[in-house]
């Protein structure tokens, strides 16, 4: 072997040394960095919201909105060319049934059908009426009738007989009825059948005819039980609620809860949870400044924010870990609904 091809290899056995000295002191570097990287990724703080059960009663139910509209209402009119010449009401004036309204020359007297008010009078005595003319008109305004849609999602749980409340737009107020009747012909508007129901209202006061109503039917209620804001529960995977509670070290543990009635706010707690307990939920989680500016540097953001939606307060620890749900996926529980009242709860 020359001289030449001699040195020519020792050369590139220096230089294939130098290249792995360097890639082993990048290795490490690179190792020691993922290391440091980890840790400054776990460092976080989180912001629980707290709720406290308590017990009450809570009921859901389904609302319709419709419009109120005579029962009965009558116009009466001349059967011949006459003249008046008995006008026996005014506007405004209550009436029985039988009762008689006007009287004319040909002889025919008009009676009302019905129990009523006046609602309009259009001739007077000595007026000369044409066959058909309009002579008086009267209607029950008392008893009253209301029309709603329920849509094919709803319809099956809507039945005649069954209770509901009414409820006037304008004066808010309440009167109990039931549905009467039901037309199963639907009435179509895009993809989704309506169909129409009728329920009977006695009202009172200044509630009338094409006034807006909303008509609530009950469906579940549980009284005197624990009851727990819904936005205090966490689901798994499988559907599971489960709570945070506090133990006696500080530290949180995740606890199985049975649920019950619900109305999108307030959810009924069967077990798992006693009145005047206290749950946590992670509300923020903010990372501390240095981890902040690698994750601005590198485009991390891994968690979302959530509003305090009610509860008694928060509580911020430090955590090391990677996550607040202890390795598990959790979802948002589902809100909707109106606020209960009464004991902590209501209807």
């Amino acid at each position: 072997m020359s001289e030449t091809t001699k040195k020519t290899g020792k050369k590139k056995k220096r230089l294939l040394r130098r290249i792995l000295g360097i890639f082993a002191v990048l290795v490490i570097l690179g190792a020691a960095g993922l290391i440091t990287w980890a840790k400054l990724r776990d460092k976080y703080t989180v912001t629980y919201d707290t709720y406290t059960a308590t017990r009450g009663t809570i009921s859901n139910s389904m609302s319709f909105s419709g419009s109120l509209a005579l029962r009965d209402s009558a116009t009466y009119t001349a059967s011949s060319n006459a003249t008046v010449r008995n006008v026996y009401v005014q506007n405004g004036d209550s009436v029985k049934k039988g009762e008689r309204l006007v009287r004319l020359s040909n002889g025919s007297i008009c009676t009302a059908d019905f129990d009523g008010k006046v609602n309009m009078v259009s001739v007077e005595v000595g007026d000369e009426v044409n066959a058909g003319a309009t002579l008086v008109q009267i209607a029950d305004f008392e008893h009253l009738q209301v029309s709603f849609r329920v849509d094919e999602y709803d319809i099956g749980e809507v039945k005649t007989g069954v209770a509901c409340t009414v409820t006037a737009t304008a004066t808010e107020q309440v009167f109990q009825s039931e549905v009467q009747s039901i037309n199963y012909i639907s009435a179509s508007t895009g993809n989704v059948a309506y169909y129409t129901a009728t329920a009977y209202v006695d009202v009172e006061g200044d509630v009338y005819p094409g006034m807006q109503v909303t008509v609530t039917i009950p469906q579940e209620e549980a009284v005197d039980v624990v009851i727990l804001k819904a936005d205090a529960l966490s689901f798994t995977l499988e559907n599971q609620a489960f709570v945070y509670k506090m133990k006696e070290d500080e530290t949180l543990e995740e606890v199985q809860v049975e649920v019950g009635v619900s109305n999108g706010n307030y959810v009924e707690i069967k077990s798992g949870l006693e009145s005047d307990e206290t749950v946590y939920v992670v509300s923020k989680v903010e990372e501390d400044s240095l981890n902040s500016l690698f994750a601005g540097m590198f485009g991390q953001q891994q968690f979302n924010n959530r509003q305090n939606q009610g509860g008694s307060g928060t509580r911020n620890w430090d955590r090391n870990t990677n996550n607040g749900n202890n390795g598990g996926t959790r979802q948002q529980a589902p809100s909707g609904g109106g606020a209960p009242g009464g004991n902590g709860g209501g209807n």
